[in-house]
């Protein structure tokens, strides 16, 4: 049996057809730079958010690059983020002229409010929490710690479109924030893309100049800009998929819940909170990221069993990357990534598949 971590050609495959007439009917109007389905897409995706405005851009590390330009980032300037993210979360703050401050992680493995307030300093303008494995963090702290210093807050809210705190989505907590839309995502096109959301339309004009060469919606040079547009063939993909999104999130939750009750008997793994706690959290599981022991060669064994696995971002925090000026000691963070592992996590997978993997995982632990 093989089960790739995500099988890349069915992206396509399964919804042949359908996307050939997108493809036919975008190329067929000639429509591919900047064009109704890009405005469509931003429409439908405030909408889906309850955001104000959106801006679709090239990647979300543009998005959360512009973000911070948006709001004047200056030479110097600390933001604080989570150890456990990509590095495009601190080579945004770090190319918009800041610089990223790691910290460590909690419980749930995404940013320590605590750990944000200990670390603020008289050089802290803004708090950067990413909202992981499309799990939202602790808003509600975040917030009032932000209130309080008077920071800003943009979300890294690339792996979180649908995910819920109290209700309130992920990306629409902060200042801004940025979403991505890369193949593997939750919503994922057939390329780079992403959107920036935020509620301000001061911040919205100004990041909205910034990713068409400093142009306002009319076409007026406002500004310095730069070239960050969404494609308008990847709008039209995102708008054919945004329909079965919720659909998309609910057979997520469901893999997850199936994942929870077979593996939850091995005391040697954590897992991600089950979607059928009562709980502040809606998660829409972009990833299933478990903590194993002798994560290694469990890694291995899974392999060997036709099962693709992931450790995310070469199985390094943040500030382990040494060589880019960090000197850092946060040992909760580097214990996680000595035993992180992804598992498979997507809509291709049959219960078959799931039932097969946590036998395989099982077998591991109780040979």
């Amino acid at each position: 049996m093989k089960i790739p971590f995500f099988d890349y050609p069915r992206l396509f495959l399964d919804k042949k057809d359908e996307y050939l007439n997108v493809f036919s009917e975008v190329s067929s109007r000639g429509a591919f730079i900047m064009q109704k389905d890009v405005e469509d897409f931003e429409k439908n995706l405030s909408q889906f958010v309850s955001s104000n405005y959106s801006i679709g851009v090239a990647n979300a590390t543009d998005g959360l690059e512009i973000s911070w330009m948006a709001l004047n980032l200056r030479q110097g300037d600390e933001v604080i983020c989570s150890a456990h993210t990509m590095l495009a979360t601190a080579s945004s703050i770090k190319v918009a002229g800041g610089n990223p401050i790691p910290v460590e992680i909690g419980d749930d493995n995404l940013i320590d409010p605590d750990a944000i307030e200990a670390s603020i300093t008289s050089r802290t303008v803004g708090i950067m929490p990413t909202q992981l494995n499309g799990r939202t963090c602790d808003m509600e702290r975040i917030m009032e710690i932000a209130n309080k210093y008077k920071l800003f807050v943009v979300e890294d809210a690339a792996q979180a479109l649908g995910s819920k705190f109290k209700g309130k989505n992920a990306g629409t907590f902060g200042n801004a924030s940025a979403i991505s839309f890369f193949p593997a995502k939750v919503l994922g096109c057939f390329g780079d893309a992403g959107a920036i959301l935020c509620q301000d339309e001061n911040i919205f004009d100004r990041a909205y100049q910034l990713h068409d060469h400093g142009r306002d919606k009319d076409g007026n040079v406002k500004s310095w800009g730069r070239n960050s547009r969404l494609d308008n063939l990847q709008a039209a993909i995102l708008n054919f998929n945004l329909k079965s999104y919720e659909t998309i999130i609910q057979r997520r939750r469901e893999i997850a819940s199936r994942y929870d009750s077979r593996l939850s008997v091995l005391d040697e793994l954590k897992l991600p909170e089950s979607p059928k706690k009562n709980s502040d959290h809606f998660d829409v599981f972009q990833n299933y990221e478990i903590v194993a022991q002798r994560r290694n060669g469990l890694q291995k064994y899974l392999k060997d069993n036709g099962i693709g696995t992931l450790i995310q971002w070469g199985g390094k925090a943040i500030h382990q990357w040494e060589h880019l000026g960090f000197n850092l000691h946060l040992p909760k963070s580097e214990a996680f990534f000595k035993e992180c592992i992804m598992i498979p996590m997507n809509m291709f997978i049959s219960n078959d598949d799931i039932d097969y993997i946590c036998e395989k995982i099982i077998d591991f632990y109780r040979k």
